[in-house]
């Protein structure tokens, strides 16, 4: 963070005349309360109060934009729209933001205002929800009533007191010891999104594209070894091999051996919840043995990672061991590689800079801001801030 570091008590204009910072945009004419007003508009999504725009205006004035960006973290807005709208997508299917509040949601604007470490948010035991007595219903693992109230009342999910950290381990009717959470991957609306129907591939699909910023498109490799490829894939589709070698393969030998991990997982539709069965897999891993019988049998959760080889060695794994039990493990892998902080970073830049990375100064940035992200406790809201302080101008 120095080229930030740099920038505190020296005058923007100043700053900026001296090309002290090679990196920032060109702000054109903006000046201090135009850019304060672009940073409070991007973050929380409605402008400032007059006090609010002339404090960050002072912040920025000072030669400390990251300052301005946590003034305008501070209004309750940025948690219950902004961030709410920033998180839904990743809690369904259609990656729709018209979505209610849930478990998983809370849970990462929770993490977010509380600045936990985000790395966690695969791995912890840890669920976000209303406080007693905040609304009239309290948390259900059978529904989501308890979140659709805080939204409808408006709660005010920036107050500590209001939304909660809870172990999910502990809450009221959890199948769950400490050690098979995975963060938002076990609430139950991840359950209810991922883990019903198919296989529960779906979760590592989706962990993927919401965490590695990766869809299987992306994953695609052929040079991985098949032996861990379930009974269900053919290995000659439409009577052709050549098809399961130089296509399915490319998918399901990494995604088969890390979707593992949740073979004791299930969605319960008549129950409405996710059902855990410890040292019991889920028939749905099981389905369609004799389209190839040879295939891999899941007898535990084991998971290996066999992309920490070849073209996908390049999402910087940083795991301990590329292999475990459960989910748990899953998500400290995921969320230990270097993907996982460019795709925080990656994300949090299109929704305040309004664009994907496009140049080469923003693909630089985000590398210097994934690296702050890394040195700084895994703060999302310095992703936040820095993101804002750069995009500023533009």
């Amino acid at each position: 963070m120095d080229w930030l570091r740099n920038l505190r008590g020296v005058p923007l204009v100043a700053t900026l005349a001296l090309g002290l910072i090679g990196a920032w945009p060109d702000i054109g004419y903006a000046g201090p309360r135009e850019q304060a007003k672009r940073i409070h508009d991007r973050i929380v999504g409605v402008p400032p109060s007059a006090a609010v725009l002339t404090s960050m205006e002072a912040s920025i004035t000072g030669g400390d934009p990251i300052a301005a960006a946590y003034t305008a973290m501070s209004n309750p807005i940025f948690y219950t729209s902004s961030l709410k709208n920033f998180a839904t997508p990743w809690t369904n299917v259609p990656e729709t933001v018209f979505a209610d509040l849930n478990d998983y949601t809370a849970t990462v604007i929770g993490m977010i205002r509380d600045d936990v470490p985000f790395d966690q948010v695969l791995s912890a035991d840890m669920v976000y929800v209303g406080a007693a007595g905040v609304v009239g219903t309290g948390y259900s693992q059978t529904d989501n009533i308890h979140y659709q109230q805080l939204e409808q009342t408006r709660a005010d999910l920036s107050n500590p007191a209001v939304l909660v950290q809870r172990m999910q381990s502990t809450l009221p009717g959890s199948q769950l010891a400490a050690g098979d959470t995975a963060g938002v991957i076990t609430t139950r609306a991840a359950g209810e999104a991922f883990f019903s129907a198919g296989t529960n591939r779906r979760m590592w699909r989706f962990t993927a594209k919401n965490f590695l910023c990766r869809d299987m498109e992306q994953l695609n490799d052929i040079t991985r070894p098949a032996d861990r490829i379930r009974q269900d894939i053919g290995r000659s589709p439409g009577g052709d091999s050549r098809i399961f070698h130089n296509t399915c393969v490319g998918c399901h030998s990494g995604m088969d051996p890390l979707a593992g991990a949740f073979a004791y997982f299930e969605w319960d539709a008549m129950a409405g919840r996710v059902v855990f069965t410890r040292g019991s897999v889920a028939a749905k891993n099981l389905i369609n043995a004799n389209t190839f019988p040879g295939g891999y049998v899941t007898i535990d959760d084991n998971w290996v990672n066999m992309w920490r080889a070849g073209p996908n060695s390049s999402i910087g794994w940083r795991g301990p061991a590329g292999t475990g039990n459960g989910p748990k493990s899953l998500g400290i892998e995921v969320a230990s590689s270097r993907a996982f902080s460019e795709c925080q970073v990656t994300k949090v830049f299109r929704r305040v800079c309004l664009h994907a990375p496009e140049s080469v100064s923003d693909a630089a940035m985000v590398q210097t801001i994934a690296n702050d992200f890394e040195a700084g406790n895994r703060s999302m809201k310095l992703v936040f801030a820095e993101t804002a302080a750069y995009c500023m101008g533009n």
